[in-house]
Parts: C-alpha cells; sequence; structure tokens
C-alpha cells in the first residue's frame, strides 16, 4: 500500500475491500499473502473487557518519544486500533472508517483521543507513519505510534490483539469512555456510526452547560 493515495482513490478501494469481506466459499489464493483476509465477514460483535495498560514507551509519528499510559489517560476517551502502513486489506479499512469517525465528530473531534499503534514497527518509522496519517487526513487528535519490536507486542498482548505474525491480524477496534474504565471490542469492521454510539454525547454535554 502507498501513502499517496487520493480520498476518492481510498474511497472506492474500501468499497471493493467491503465486497472482498463478504462471505465466500472460494479456496485461498496461495500466492497472496494476503488471502484469508478476502474471506473475513463483515459481521461485528461486541464486548466489554478491563485491559490493563502496559508501562511501555512508543515513538509518536511527529517523533516525540511517549509514554503509552500517559497517551491514554490524558482524560478523553480513546479510540484505538492496531495497524501498519504496508497492509493492504484489515487497515485501510480500519483507517478509513477512524477518519470517517474523525469526520463525524467535527469540532468535537479533539475530545477524542484517536490511536493508531503499528504491528510492524521495524518497518513503520515516525515518518512512514506520519505519510500513512496523511492519507487519511488525520487531524492533530489522531495520533500513529511505533517503537520497538518489544513494545508494540506489549502493547498487542495487552489488548489482546497479538497474533504472533502480522499476516494474521484480524480487525478489532477498541473504545473507552473515561480513564480507569472498561474497553469496548468490537470485532470485524465497525462503522464510524457504531463508534461513535460507545463515545460521549458531546451535543448533550453542551446542551447542559
Amino acid at each position: 500500500m502507498t501513502p499517496t493515495k487520493s480520498r476518492g482513490a481510498w474511497a472506492g478501494f474500501c468499497a471493493a475491500a467491503v465486497i472482498m469481506a463478504a462471505p465466500t466459499h472460494a479456496a485461498p489464493d496461495a500466492s497472496d499473502p494476503h488471502a484469508h483476509h478476502h474471506a473475513v465477514v463483515a459481521a461485528t460483535t461486541r464486548s466489554t473487557a478491563n485491559y490493563r495498560v502496559p508501562d511501555v514507551q512508543l515513538v509518536r509519528d511527529d517523533g516525540r518519544t511517549v509514554k503509552l499510559d500517559e497517551e491514554m489517560n490524558d482524560g478523553r476517551p480513546v479510540v484505538l486500533a492496531f495497524i501498519y502502513t504496508s497492509c493492504t486489506t484489515v487497515c485501510p479499512l480500519i483507517s478509513h472508517t477512524l477518519s470517517q469517525l474523525q469526520a463525524k465528530l467535527g469540532a468535537d473531534s479533539a475530545r477524542v483521543h484517536l490511536m493508531s499503534i503499528s504491528i510492524d514497527p521495524e518497518q513503520d518509522n515516525p515518518a512512514r507513519l506520519h505519510d500513512y496519517a496523511k492519507t487519511f487526513h488525520a487531524g492533530p487528535e489522531w495520533q500513529h505510534y511505533t517503537g520497538t519490536l518489544a513494545a508494540s507486542q506489549a502493547a498487542q498482548r495487552a489488548f489482546d490483539v497479538y497474533r504472533g505474525n502480522k499476516m494474521d491480524h484480524s480487525p478489532a477496534t477498541l473504545i473507552r469512555r473515561t480513564p480507569g474504565g472498561d474497553w469496548v471490542r468490537i470485532e470485524g469492521f465497525a462503522t464510524a456510526d457504531e463508534l461513535a454510539a460507545e463515545l460521549p454525547d458531546f451535543s448533550s454535554l453542551r446542551a447542559a452547560r
């Protein structure tokens, strides 16, 4: 995947990828390393869990080294995804959905912390992540993270997304409304509306002031 496609091109790609995500009985193409992703079912499942944020340092796409627990505990709701920039199936769809969520939040987007952590940190340096973020029009409230392989894997294990091989990852998005609260885990390709429904109703909060 190259980080230079236009939004229109990505929209077309994502539409095609959704079609590929429909159930199929065709045998996987052994020559395609992403073939097993093409049979992912689009339906989502929702569960809750109380994950413990690991004490690790990551590097943001702006080059700054940060502590993961501090990034996640700045007082805002968190929407978390795990991606890698060379992924051509699951990750573009998840990132496209986060871009839609960012747009849907509008003026309230700064009140939610969107976080994407690379599961391929040896390839995804800050500059590469920065270019990837620009592809999906990430605003300042949406940060992308890399770091050492050990730190990335510690984060993956903490949130139960580690699968041993980046090619075996599956779509999952995690949402936490308040620091210290439970996480909502949505397996599958969640929509921006599904993610927004898990966040506080900021319009009601404004009206109550």
